[in-house]
């Protein structure tokens, strides 16, 4: 297929499945969803910022993608007989990054939002070929960063790296000018009122300008939450986007209950900032935890479950439907739950390394923070396999890695592949007994102090990087003393619960509670926030998937 007709540089070899051309008898299978229309040259039939969009197939005529920005337009495609529109957000019903217009006269088919996933859940071979297309054109999207904002940032600032990421993670194409490497920086800035002091700015669709924004500020800014009716009662909510959360969104959703993912920030919890897993089963060439949550995260909304960008604030217990309280003060009604808030990293007890997070103290290593210290030497903080991913991932570009453990080795903590690979590393240098005990700076990091606990002795180094990942707290707090828990603030399941919880809690059935199931009847609790749960990728989507089986047991009660 000629190249001639694409507007972007594509990074890309595989041009015929970004734009693959259907088949005649794969147009009439499309055709039996929808309907066929006739299209005018200049009729705009999506524009950008539209929520749930109409998915075209062009049978004559052409149909241009561009993206437009304030007065300016960015070609991105053309569209001939055989070839469709869309791409990822066809599934979660945000809004369109782009505007999709008519330049002949012609016909297309025309299906809308609930046409096409019941196109996508009936017919395999189209939905290989639709889903592959909409995921390599995001891809594009994103590396060329082409999408309807634009970051003003600094390499220095906490809150770049959490809009960067926050961005990252959920998949949206953003172009990115950073304040003290682009010489024009400054006629943006001027263009849109906006001082220096200011930083980090997102300007949306050419026209909104957020100084310093929280992601809830940009989840509302991007639409995406607009598209999602949040009045219904739902079968499931299922809370967090970690791999259990996703996997129960995936075969709740496939299995035909009306599901909900309420996710704070962006999917993938602490295994979405893993930087390669290697050791889960089917990948036998490792893949990413951005890459495995992203394509859960597809699959779930493939099967027609809606993802909400919020954070939950309290459960309301005492009566049903269970209601969801939001941060927002906004309330989701839901007949069961699945909770699966996981756990974050603990903090290191130095006094000052709050100051730095964001700024030197990072607790992901993805591709985002490994711009930020190629070529220096960094700290991985950390015995488990998050740690060890992180160490060989920075080894690639870092000059040195140190890393920390408390322990005597990694021989009790680690699998045996990430040791060895540590041990054959000339950049990873192993301190074992050893800790972090000062960390000083500016603005940013800049020096840390270390002690070997069997020696004694203290060394300071001039790093500016610090990766840690040690231990982990439940995300539980908000529970209010809905749900009974263990000492250590984790979710109580199952066998687990004892009699004296259940009296606490009202227990009001005469069965005992299921398999991951709480103190409370048809709220279930699976992953890292469970307690006596493994902490494995694996487990957590098995996890996830088991909970769904006993959904089904307490909606029929």
């Amino acid at each position: 297929m000629s190249n001639t007709r694409r507007g972007l540089p594509l990074t890309s070899s595989r041009i015929e499945k970004i734009f693959p051309k259907l088949t005649p008898a794969q147009i009439d299978r499309i055709a039996a969803h929808g309907r066929i229309r006739s299209v005018q040259p200049g009729e705009v039939l999506i524009e950008q910022g539209d929520t749930l969009v109409p998915f075209f197939v062009v049978i004559t005529g052409e149909v241009e993608i561009v993206r437009p920005f304030g007065a300016y337009e960015t070609l991105v495609t053309v569209h001939g007989y055989g070839e469709f529109t869309g791409d990822v957000h066809m599934l979660s019903g945000r809004r369109f990054l782009v505007r999709a217009r008519a330049t002949k006269t012609g016909k297309v088919i025309e299906l809308d939002h609930q046409q096409l996933l019941g196109l996508l859940q009936t017919d395999a071979e189209l939905s290989d070929i639709l889903m592959r297309a909409f995921i390599l054109r995001r891809v594009e999207l994103i590396a060329a960063g082409v999408g309807d904002i634009i970051l003003i940032g600094s390499t220095h600032s906490a809150s770049t790296l959490r809009i960067k990421e926050f961005l990252m993670r959920n998949g949206h194409p953003y172009s990115y000018i950073d304040l003290e490497r682009d010489p024009d920086v400054q006629n943006m800035l001027d263009s849109f009122q906006v001082s220096a002091s200011e930083i980090p700015v997102l300007i949306c669709r050419g026209q909104l300008v957020l100084r310093n924004p929280g992601n809830q500020q940009i989840a509302d800014c991007l639409g995406f939450n607009e598209s999602i009716d949040q009045t219904q009662v739902r079968d499931l909510v299922v809370i967090g986007a970690g791999p259990s959360g996703l996997a129960a969104a995936v075969y709740g959703a496939s299995e035909g209950l009306d599901v909900m993912v309420l996710e704070t920030s962006s999917p993938g919890g602490q295994a979405g900032s893993s930087s390669r897993i290697e050791n889960y089963l089917g990948f036998p060439t490792g893949i990413t935890g951005q890459e495995l949550a992203a394509r859960a995260y597809l699959q779930a909304q493939k099967f027609g479950a809606h993802m909400l960008i919020s954070k939950a604030a309290r459960l309301i217990c005492d009566s049903k439907p269970y209601v969801l309280e939001l941060e927002n003060g906004a309330r989701i009604s839901t007949r069961t739950v699945v909770i699966a808030t996981g756990a974050q990293y603990r903090k290191l007890p130095s006094e000052n390394l709050s100051r730095f997070e964001g700024a030197g103290v990072y607790y992901g290593a993805t591709f985002i923070e490994a711009q930020l210290c190629g070529g220096e030497e960094v700290i991985v903080v950390g015995g488990g396999n998050s740690a060890g991913q992180a160490a060989v991932f920075l080894a690639q570009t870092a000059k040195r890695v140190y890393m920390l453990v408390r322990s005597s080795g990694l021989a009790a903590t680690m699998s045996r592949y990430l040791i060895r690979r540590i041990e054959n590393s000339p950049t990873i240098t192993l301190l074992p007994q050893t800790e972090i005990v000062d960390v000083e700076g500016g603005n940013h990091l800049e020096s840390v102090s270390w002690r070997n606990n069997q020696t004694g002795l203290t060394e300071k180094h001039q790093i500016s990087h610090i990766f840690v990942m040690t231990g982990a707290d439940p995300n539980t707090r908000w529970l209010n003393g809905c749900i009974a828990l263990d000492d250590k603030g984790f979710i109580k399941t199952g066998q687990d619960i004892s009699p004296e919880n259940l009296s606490a809690a009202g227990w009001p059935l005469t069965r005992p509670p299921y398999l991951l199931e709480t103190s409370l009847p048809s709220v279930f609790a699976v992953g890292d926030v469970r307690g006596g749960s493994i902490k494995r990728v694996a487990s957590a989507v098995g996890e996830g998937s088991i909970a769904i089986s006993f959904v089904h047991k307490v909606l029929q009660e």
